[in-house]
C-alpha cells in the first residue's frame, strides 16, 4: 500500500509536514468534489427541481454518515460550520453567554489552540464569570490533581483540546468529562487534533460537545463539524440568522425551523460537505488502526533520530507516551522562522510561529516552535529528509549561536 501515490500534491517530491494545520487531499476527495460542482451543484432544501432533490440528498446523506462516523445518537446532532472555530464561537455565543452568570467559572487548559481561549475571555467578560486555566507538568501533560483542583462545584464549562496542536500530547478527556460532569459542569471537546487519528465516539466519551475540521483529515478548506447533544441544542438560541435556519417570519417576530438546520444560516458550503464524505470514506477504507501503526512506526523514527540531535530541543512526552503525530522543536539559539526557511529550501514543509497558542508558549518560557506534523503519507524517508535539512540549517548558523 503506496499511499503517497493518492495524494497528486506529493507527486513533486516535497515532504510534506505540516499536516496539523491542513492535510493534503487524496485524489478520491478530489474527484468527489469535481464530480459534484460537475453533476448535481444546486442549493439545498432550496427547489422542487431534481438536481436541488439530488443535492440535498448529497448533503443530508453526509450528515448521516458523520452520526455514524462518531456514533452520534441522532444525525439532528450533527451541525456543519466553516471550521472548528465556528463551531466552538458558536457554543460560546449561543450557549456560554445565555447559561454563565456572576462568578460562575469557566475551565480550559493552557495548551489550548486561541478558537477555545479567546471566545471564552469574551464570554467571561461578558457575564461576569471568571475564566480558570488547568496547567500542565514538566512532561507537558495535565496531572489529575490539576484537574480535580480547579474544576470545582462553580465550573459550568470546561473547554478541552483532545490533542494539544503544539506538543501532541494526548489529553485524558475521559477523566477529564467524568470529573466535570460530577461537579455539573459541560464539557466541550475540541477534536481538530484528534480525530484524524483516531477512533471517536462522543456516546463512550459523553462529550457535551465536539468540534473537528475537515481540513485536518483529508477534507476540502471551508468545512467543519460541531457536536452537541441533542438536549443541550434544542435549548440553545443561534446566533447567526437568515436563511435555512428560518420556520416562519412575521413583521415582528420569527420561529427558527429545527434541528439541525436551526444553526446553519445561509447558503451552506455544499461542496466542502461532499469532500468531507469522502474524506470519511478514505479513512475507513484504511481504517485507524492501520493508520495508527503507520503513524506510530513513524513518528517513533523521527523522535528516535531527531532526539540524536544535541543541538535540538523537543517539547514533547517522555518515551513518546499519550502523543500524537506533532513533534515541536527548536534548534538552540536560532529563530525558528529561519530554521523553517532553510528547511524550505531543501523542499521540507514544517511550520513555525506560536501555533495560535501563545499563552502555552508563554509558559514554556519561549516565543515561538517549528513544527512538525505527520500523518499516513509520510514515511521514513520523509523523516531522514527532515534531519538532513536541520543538519545542514545547524551548519549553516552554528557559528552565530552563543554557546
Amino acid at each position: 500500500m503506496n499511499i503517497k501515490n493518492d495524494f497528486p500534491i506529493l507527486e513533486n517530491g516535497i515532504t510534506y509536514l505540516d499536516s496539523g494545520a491542513t492535510t493534503q487531499k487524496p485524489i478520491q476527495v478530489i474527484n468527489a468534489v469535481e464530480k459534484y460542482y460537475k453533476t448535481i451543484n444546486a442549493n439545498p432544501h432550496r427547489g422542487a427541481y431534481s438536481l436541488s432533490i439530488e443535492a440535498t440528498e448529497a448533503y443530508e446523506n453526509t450528515r448521516t454518515k458523520i452520526a455514524k462516523f462518531i456514533n452520534a445518537k441522532s444525525r439532528e446532532e450533527i451541525i456543519f460550520s466553516k471550521n472548528a472555530t465556528e463551531s466552538l464561537n458558536l457554543i460560546a455565543y449561543s450557549y456560554g453567554m445565555e447559561n454563565l452568570k456572576k462568578d460562575d467559572e469557566i475551565v480550559i487548559s493552557i495548551m489550548e489552540h486561541h478558537s477555545n481561549l479567546v471566545p471564552w475571555q469574551k464570554v467571561a467578560k461578558a457575564t461576569s464569570s471568571r475564566l480558570n486555566y488547568m496547567y500542565i507538568n514538566d512532561e507537558f501533560e495535565i496531572p489529575d490533581e490539576e484537574i480535580e483542583k480547579k474544576i470545582t462545584d462553580k465550573t459550568k464549562i470546561v473547554g478541552i483540546t483532545h490533542v494539544s496542536n503544539v506538543l501532541g500530547t494526548i489529553n485524558n478527556i475521559e477523566k477529564i468529562i467524568k470529573y466535570a460532569h460530577k461537579k455539573g459542569s459541560i464539557v466541550i471537546v475540541d477534536g481538530s487534533q484528534s480525530i484524524p487519528h483516531m477512533k471517536i465516539d462522543v456516546q463512550k466519551l459523553n462529550a457535551d460537545f465536539f468540534v473537528f475540521s475537515g481540513h485536518k483529515m483529508f477534507a476540502p478548506l471551508g468545512i467543519g463539524v460541531l457536536y452537541g447533544k441533542k438536549e443541550l441544542l434544542n435549548q440553545m438560541t443561534p446566533f447567526l440568522m437568515g436563511g435555512d435556519m428560518i420556520e416562519y417570519v412575521y413583521e415582528q417576530e420569527t420561529t427558527f425551523a429545527p434541528l439541525p438546520n436551526k444553526f446553519e444560516a445561509g447558503t451552506q458550503n455544499v461542496g466542502g460537505v461532499i469532500g468531507l464524505g469522502s474524506a470519511i470514506d478514505y479513512i475507513e477504507n484504511i481504517g485507524y488502526d492501520k493508520i495508527k501503526e503507520i503513524e506510530e512506526e513513524i513518528v517513533n523514527y523521527a523522535v528516535q533520530e531527531l532526539r540524536k540531535l544535541d543541538y535540538l530541543e523537543l517539547y514533547l512526552t517522555p518515551n513518546n507516551k499519550n502523543h500524537s503525530g506533532v513533534i515541536s522543536f527548536n534548534i538552540k539559539g536560532v529563530h525558528p522562522h529561519d530554521v523553517a526557511s532553510i528547511l524550505d529550501s531543501e523542499g521540507v514543509c514544517v511550520r513555525s510561529g506560536n501555533h495560535c497558542a501563545q499563552p502555552l508558549m508563554r509558559y514554556l518560557g519561549i516565543d515561538s516552535t517549528c513544527r512538525a506534523s505527520f500523518y499516513i503519507y509520510n514515511t521514513k524517508e520523509d523523516v531522514d529528509k527532515l534531519v538532513n535539512s536541520l543538519n545542514k540549517a545547524y551548519d549553516m548558523f552554528k557559528k552565530y549561536i552563543k554557546q
